[in-house]
């Protein structure tokens, strides 16, 4: 008598697991919300020559968004993120540092930060360095956040 074997409970459950699991990874690398909703994200953003690399992020409304910012340059920035009357506030140059608001970031030249922010609104928000010239040189750059 010859015993066919059939995979079992066992083989079952983990391609279910492996399923779920590249799904995730996915969902992911694309930048989308996972199974259980968004998650957090976390982007690199050198800056060299006066200008952010990459210029372009993608977030869900409400998915909480960490920024490590690298200054390679042997001059300071900024990264301020916001609507058109935050940068109309700052291109007056009256706040030479930030640091109190993590949407507000001073790198000094060769240093790192990292801030983390969320936005409840879908939208384009420009990110910007105000320090004299930069602005137009270029240094400028967009979130995107995406409605659920």
């Amino acid at each position: 008598m010859t015993t066919v074997r059939r995979p079992g409970r066992v083989a079952l459950a983990g391609g279910l697991v492996l399923s779920l699991g590249l799904a995730g990874i996915a969902a992911a690398w694309a930048g989308l919300p996972g199974p259980s909703g968004p998650g957090p994200l976390t982007a690199e953003i050198a800056i060299h020559y006066s200008h952010y690399q990459p210029d372009r992020l993608v977030v869900a409304v409400g998915q909480p968004l960490t920024v490590v910012l690298r200054n390679g340059d042997p001059i300071d920035h900024e990264w301020i993120v916001g609507d058109e009357a935050t940068h109309e506030r700052h291109r007056t140059g009256t706040e030479p540092a930030h640091g109190g608001r993590p949407t507000e970031v001073s790198i000094p030249a060769g240093a790192s930060r990292t801030t983390t922010v969320a936005f409840d609104m879908p939208g384009t928000y420009r990110f910007i360095c105000h320090l004299p010239g930069h602005e137009a040189y270029g240094m400028v750059g967009t979130v995107v956040v995406t409605g659920d």
